[in-house]
């Protein structure tokens, strides 16, 4: 900690060319490394990314027509990482701590450009301490990808603002947008923060035209995604609608950048810190709000993006902490920034374990697999209540060498689907009556939802009726039980 307190204290001489985004760069990635593999848990989420990328390009292809075509590049991208490193947690999260990296040190580079080098270090260092941040920071889905690119297309922007426009970079810009659109096309909300950014600052006309033709080749990319994702968007309807309790953190975060925006003192006609970390925090926010409005969309991290925004202003409020200090010490005011990093990371340490403790997340596939492999016995058959608990199987396919999924009716590959297609009631019913021992995995009790269709409305019924319940687990989040068929005329205890 005193070694790099000593990195940040010298940051602030050292002379602005330098990259003084390297230093963030590693700080975040020292922290995506620490506890990456959450004790060895892969949660449902991060399942689907791992089940998707283990199949054939051809069956990743075949599935996006029927579900997670919004998620289609990026598990391509999944796919071949697992091709060339083979799966494990470190390959499935590495890339979102290596995102996540990258958008730190473009907050770093940004911060350098307008307001110097402690900004720059400050909003850099504060993007990896993010709670929010820290979670997806080590998470198997592509939110930490959109990130980066946001951050570098955000970087694009203010250097071809600040000096001579080049071409090669405004397709640089629009590739990235175009790449951050196809990963969540939601992340096109980054367009109307950087138009606001170029209004602020008053830029040319000539400017705006030349951004507008990019934005609009990006939007134009991504417009085909958008349009078929709509067929496919009974998968968002768990998301509940928008109340003002969840408007209480974007609210939070907006004042602080609101704070930061003051002591950046900005004026129109020049583009500073606030004209660029408002902007990108403000706007995706406010802007999936309103969409909400229209259709449930409000979740954090579809603009988790945007909190690039609000390291940036947080850089500014670490700078302003430096000024005030320096006026009265300038040998005390270079332990500033390391003092107010060493105190913040203190203050978050519960947090940060928490992030990496597998009870952050919902549930936990692999520690349900090591479960099963541990209570079967080979002829045994296997029920997953609802169907989507079969990830479980798709995940860790060794634990359940031996046992007969006996309501699928057609695998999840064959299928296009994440959880494959399962028989009819009658014939779900008829292939239990058929086995001695069944083995149940579901969700636990605190999370479990009331069963809704027919097929598990049937599963529970027969296992209530005709068999006795002899072992049952729960942990983190899963439950595995395991029933034996009772003696025709008996009456049994059924799933609880």
């Amino acid at each position: 900690m005193v070694r790099g307190a000593t990195i940040i204290k010298s940051a602030r001489a050292l002379p602005r060319s330098l990259p003084i985004g390297l230093i963030p760069f590693l700080w975040t990635v020292s922290l995506g490394l620490w506890g990456l593999s959450r004790q060895h848990s892969v949660w449902r989420d991060e399942a689907a990314t791992w089940q998707v990328a283990l199949r054939p390009t051809g069956e990743i292809l075949r599935m996006l027509e029927h579900v997670d075509v919004v998620h289609g590049l990026y598990y391509l991208f999944m796919h071949g990482l697992f091709e060339l490193f083979g799966p494990s947690t470190t390959v499935l999260r590495m890339p979102s701590v290596l995102a996540v990296a990258v958008g730190a040190a473009c907050v770093g580079e940004i911060g350098r450009r307008l307001a110097g080098n402690t900004v720059g270090l400050g909003g850099g260092l504060a993007l990896g301490l993010l709670p929010a941040v820290q979670f997806y920071l080590q998470e198997g889905r592509p939110y930490a990808l959109v990130a980066a690119g946001a951050g570098l297309s955000t970087l694009v922007l203010v250097i071809q603002l600040q000096g001579r426009e080049r071409k090669r970079l405004w397709a640089a810009y629009s590739c990235a947008v175009l790449v951050c659109g196809l990963l969540n096309w939601l992340s096109l909300l980054i367009l109307p923060a950087h138009l606001a950014t170029l209004m602020w600052a008053r830029v040319a006309s000539g400017v705006r035209a030349r951004w507008a033709v990019a934005s609009a080749v990006a939007t134009a990319g991504v417009s085909p995604l958008i349009l078929f994702s709509r067929g496919q968007s009974a998968q968002v309807s768990w998301i509940p609608p928008l109340t003002w309790h969840m408007l209480i953190g974007p609210t939070v975060l907006l004042a602080v950048a609101g704070l930061g925006t003051l002591l950046d003192r900005p004026r129109t006609r020049r583009l500073s810190a606030a004209a660029v970390g408002l902007p990108l925090l403000a706007v995706p926010q406010l802007g999936l709000a309103g969409l909400s409005l229209f259709q449930p969309l409000f979740v954090d991290r579809y603009v988790l993006f945007s909190l690039a925004g609000l390291a940036l202003m947080t850089g500014v409020i670490l700078d302003a902490a430096v000024r005030a200090v320096s006026r009265r010490s300038a040998s005390a005011s270079r332990w500033v920034l390391p003092a107010l990093v060493v105190v913040s990371s203190i203050a978050l340490l519960p947090q940060s374990l928490a992030k990496r403790s597998p009870d952050s997340r919902v549930d936990d596939v692999l520690s349900a697999a090591e479960r099963v492999e541990r209570l079967k016995e080979t002829g045994d058959a296997v029920l997953f209540l609802p169907a989507a608990r079969r990830d479980t199987r798709m995940v860790s396919p060794d634990a359940f060498t031996g046992l007969h999924d006996i309501a699928l009716a057609e695998s999840p590959q064959r299928s296009g689907t994440l959880k494959g297609v399962e028989a009819s009631p009658a014939r779900i019913r008829s292939s239990i009556l058929a086995h001695r021992r069944v083995v149940l995995i579901t969700d636990a009790e605190r999370i479990a939802r009331p069963t809704r269709s027919a097929r598990d409305r049937t599963k529970v019924s027969v296992l209530r009726e005709h068999f006795a319940l002899v072992a049952d687990e729960q942990v983190r989040g899963r439950r595995v039980s395991v029933y034996e068929r009772l003696p025709p005329g008996s009456g049994g205890p059924g799933p609880g």
